[in-house]
């Protein structure tokens, strides 16, 4: 193995919301800072999907296998890149609405209090809104938490498909409100991500280094265990120790936990910081379902989404528990979570030549019902026999099932009452197990070194030097995606970074 001869200040594994974010925050302390990115680059043409062969082929599934709670293996839908997965995410950023943050009743029990507040989240949540070019109107969503500034952007308009199926929504007595989303402004690249934001801002500083094509494959500590002494990594297919005072883990919510369980030694017997034994457990991931609507008009099936309804989130008068968020998908032909799901295309995505598949997406609109989850450390991952287990098994089901029953509704209703066209068929699908991309809690934040793995700033409780800054920190799993929350998280412990610096 080769040791690096450079000692860096910090070291920042992956560059994704979380990782990526950081690096920005941290480059202009001018402390020396080492980026680690198992992927490369992508390409732009792979950056916007957008045409039939999304439908057709299963894009951005990582090479390797994950095994589920049969002990099948999949391929997750998760993207290996400099940006992580802002490079194929949708650029929808939302905040988690104030109660979420407390005890919240669900009806298979109660989403555990996190020990931070919306009010201290929320100056980070207008940082990064600004930092992310964030264009939105949240005046409209009756469930949006205070703002202590506007979004830096208006929000952008609707498509002329979409324009007036959101008018209808309004006159059935619901608040769709423009979605909050990323955009740099660039033609050829329209949304905003971690590269575009984050790591490439960082690079600007000579402090700062990026190596790509480097996997980590091991923390190494000190012989007490207390700090991390080396990060391992296989660059371009050769080991490299790299030596560094802080290390911070960005690799998601599953990869996170999983390095800290396969760095095990003699001091860690069950996996990094894991004395409290919820290394890897209370895996969360939103349910999911994709729904198709017959458009009354064609269209191009590229549209941007550009609405949510958060009417239910909160339940209704005939449920009194959290049901979750309802948003358009935009274009059929370019929503990669979309693409794995509905039974009605990806089976006649096998069968259906490109034309008449192309021309079905056209003349459709795509909605998504998402629906938070309790955590259960009964769902989590592990290393059996050497094979990374993923075992998930989705609860609070019925308040998911009555989000999509609801939004069937709704859809019934504005096409009968504004004479748009009908179709009486709505096809829909569950999100598979593959699509990972909303993972979260498995190095739970928490002030009990014995029931979490984090402490209030994300570092590890028994490891000093080790912190985490994606979805890994969160105790509860909110109906909204956590894309916005990992960023904020991300610039509030880049300031207790730079304070434990000096900086």
């Amino acid at each position: 193995m080769i040791i690096n001869d450079q000692h860096y200040d910090i070291i920042i594994v992956g560059t994704g919301a979380g990782g990526g974010t950081l690096a920005q925050k941290l480059a202009p302390t001018g402390k020396r800072i080492l980026i680690l990115e198992r992927g490369i680059a992508m390409a732009l043409k792979d950056q916007n999907p957008a045409g039939v062969d999304v439908l057709k082929n299963k894009r951005y599934h990582a090479p390797e296998q994950w095994y589920d709670q049969s002990g099948e293996p999949f391929s997750p839908q998760t993207n290996y890149a400099i940006g992580g997965n802002t490079k194929i995410y949708g650029a929808s950023l939302m905040r988690m609405r104030d109660r979420d943050f407390d005890a919240v009743p669900y009806q298979d029990g109660i989403a555990p209090e996190w020990p931070l507040k919306y009010a201290d989240f929320e100056p980070y949540y207008t940082a990064a809104e600004q930092l992310y070019q964030v264009h939105g109107d949240y005046q409209q969503d009756p469930t949006e938490p205070h703002h202590s500034e506007g979004y830096p952007y208006p929000a952008v308009d609707h498509e002329p498909v979409m324009q007036p199926i959101v008018d209808a929504i309004s006159r059935q007595g619901l608040h769709p409100t423009p979605l909050p989303v990323s955009l740099n402004q660039q033609g050829d690249d329209p949304t905003g991500d971690a590269e575009v934001f984050g790591i490439n801002p960082a690079l600007s500083y000579d402090n700062v280094t990026l190596k790509t094509s480097a996997r980590v494959v091991s923390l190494h500590t000190n012989p007490s265990g207390t700090e991390i002494k080396g990060v391992q990594a296989d660059v371009n297919g050769q080991p490299i120790l790299f030596t560094g005072q802080v290390v911070v883990l960005a690799c998601g919510a599953v990869n996170s936990a999983a390095l800290m369980l396969v760095s095990a030694n003699e001091k860690h017997p069950n996996g990094l910081a894991n004395h409290s034994g919820q290394l890897g457990r209370n895996l969360m991931k939103h349910q999911m379902t994709v729904i198709v609507e017959r458009a009354a008009t064609p269209n191009s099936g590229t549209f941007p989404h550009s609405v949510s309804i958060n009417d239910f989130y909160w339940g209704d008068g005939d449920y009194s528990y959290p049901m979750g968020h309802i948003e358009n998908t935009g274009g059929l032909l370019q929503d990669v979570i979309f693409a794995e799901s509905p039974p009605l295309l990806s089976v006649l995505a096998q069968i259906m030549p490109g034309a008449g598949l192309k021309q079905l997406a056209a003349r459709s609109i795509g909605w998504r019902a998402q629906t938070g989850v309790l955590p259960d450390p009964n769902n989590r991952v592990y290393f059996q026999n050497g094979k990374l287990r993923y075992e998930f098994t989705p609860n609070n089901t019925e308040a998911h099932d009555r989000l999509v029953y609801k939004w069937l509704e709704v859809l019934k209703a504005v096409e009968k009452t504004e004479n748009l066209q009908r179709s009486g068929v709505y096809p829909r699908g569950e999100v598979p197990l593959q699509v990972v991309g909303y993972q979260s809690g498995t190095c739970r934040m928490g002030t009990d070194s014995t029931t979490s793995v984090l402490d209030l700033n994300c570092r590890t409780h028994e490891i000093d030097n080790l912190y985490i800054v994606d979805s890994s920190f969160f105790p509860s799993c909110p109906g909204v995606s956590p894309a916005l929350t990992v960023i904020a998280n991300a610039l509030r412990v880049g300031e207790q970074l730079m304070h434990r610096m000096g900086a």
